[in-house]
Order: structure tokens, then sequence, then C-alpha cells
């Protein structure tokens, strides 16, 4: 399926504006992350600034992670559609929370499980 049919519920204007938000994301991520790793490479700090230090690389390596899969989905044209049961995820909810991959729906139901 193309991006437009499959996403049908989002504008090219808005994929396009979704699309911008999650590459900035993922530039600083990936700013963000080289810094970690450089400053790991020095490895100077006490064993509970080191444990922060790994954790903050944990994390930025996961958040680069899931913004890549985001894109990745924004190409596939599954971006944007519940992971759950497919239903067009609003655009004011993807704008505030561009990773979301549940319908407000799905992702009640998912967090009381």
């Amino acid at each position: 399926m193309t991006e437009t049919s499959h996403s049908s519920h989002l504008s090219s204007v808005q994929l396009q504006s979704l699309r911008q938000d999650l590459e900035e994301q993922l530039n600083r991520r990936t700013h963000h992350l080289s810094g970690l790793q450089a400053e790991a490479g020095v490895g100077s700090g006490s064993d509970g600034t080191w444990q922060e230090l790994l954790a903050s690389l944990a994390a930025a390596d996961r958040a680069i992670a899931e913004l890549t899969q985001a894109l990745d989905r924004l190409s596939a044209g599954s971006y944007g559609r519940c992971a759950h049961c497919e239903t067009g995820i609003p655009f004011e909810r993807l704008k505030i929370r561009p990773l979301a991959r549940f319908c407000i729906k799905c992702q009640r139901r998912h967090e009381a499980a």
C-alpha cells in the first residue's frame, strides 16, 4: 500500500510535519548520544556517576531506536495507525506524542494490563 492510501486520515502536510518533527528529534538524540559516548570514553567518573552515564546511554539508544522505527513506519505507510486496532491516531495526539503506537482506547487497555 502507498503511504497516503494507508494513512489517509492524515494529510500529506500533516505527515510531512510529523516526519520533520521525528527527524529533528532523531538528530538531537543522536547528537546527545555522541556527547554521552565521548563522556564515557573519558571514564573519569565515580561509580554513581558512571552508573548514571550508562543509564543515560541506554535511554538515548532506546529513544533513537524508537524514533528510527517511527520513521520506518512512516515510510511504510503504517505510521499513525493503532498497533492494536489499526484505527487512525489523530494528528493532535501524534503532534504531542509522535511515538504513540496506540489510539487512546487501546493505550488505556494496554496500560491497565
